[in-house]
């Protein structure tokens, strides 16, 4: 019985009656604290990078109304492919379900924590030396509401941006043209995947200086969401990287 369980949940946590559902509260949880943390002092302009990318051209197109207009639009998309996945299984859900992701999604964050950790530490000295800076302000001149925005901030967008639009896309659209098979369509997305969200970094009037060392990490680290993603899903990867960001920043 044990086994069946296993596959179970195994396959039942990426399917997106979970999967979105569970990201869900990540996302009102960072806007939440944008907005209310929007007129403290030093937080001005002080936002997760990928956020920034993906809501410009809501911004564009909608005016002062682009980041309402961006939280709709996820929000019915997550609607819409919740209440499709739940009609097409016949599942009920099951709150246990939840419990059970937020526990593997912490258990990953403190694996990786640990072994990250160890990695950083050899190659540039402290975890410090990897913590983005936004807004001008460095990681040590923000409040732990500042940093905890930017935590969940960086598992919600940059898990939505480099690992389902950009990895998602780049192994179906590998698997479409080329008709590899599904690993090796991933491999390939994965190491893309991992170098352009290395090299987003180093971009912009707030990007880091461009160094091997680091560049090198966060490659290792883009490959291994990356990977993540690909076998475990969009919502147990987005909370790992959010809860990994809260042990290196806030804890």
């Amino acid at each position: 019985m044990a086994a069946p369980a296993a596959s179970a949940y195994w396959e039942n946590s990426r399917a997106p009656r979970y999967s979105l559902l569970f990201v869900l509260p990540l996302f009102l949880l960072y806007e939440t604290l944008g907005a209310a943390l929007a007129g403290s002092p030093g937080t001005v302009g002080v936002r997760n990078a990928a956020d920034v990318l993906l809501k410009t051209p809501f911004l564009i197109f909608s005016g002062t109304r682009g980041s309402l207009a961006f939280f709709a639009t996820v929000v019915a998309v997550c609607i819409y492919l919740v209440a499709r996945d739940l009609t097409r299984s016949r599942d009920r859900l099951k709150p246990r379900m939840f419990l059970l992701v937020l526990g593997e999604s912490a258990v990953w964050a403190l694996v990786l924590g640990i072994v990250v950790g160890t990695i950083t530490a050899r190659l540039l000295g402290g975890l410090g030396a990897l913590s983005a800076q936004a807004g001008g302000a460095s990681l040590d001149q923000m409040g732990p509401g500042t940093k905890l925005m930017l935590s969940l901030g960086a598992g919600l967008y940059e898990e939505l941006l480099f690992r389902v639009l950009l990895v998602g896309g780049l192994a179906f659209g590998i698997r479409r043209v080329t008709g590899a098979g599904r690993l090796s369509a991933g491999i390939i997305a994965a190491i893309v995947g991992a170098l352009v969200f290395s090299a987003f970094h180093y971009i912009g009037e707030y990007g880091d200086p461009l160094e091997l060392a680091s560049f090198t990490y966060r490659a290792i680290a883009g490959l291994v969401f990356s990977g993540m993603y690909l076998v475990r899903g969009f919502g147990i990867t987005a909370w790992t990287h959010a809860l990994y960001d809260v042990y290196v920043m806030v804890l």
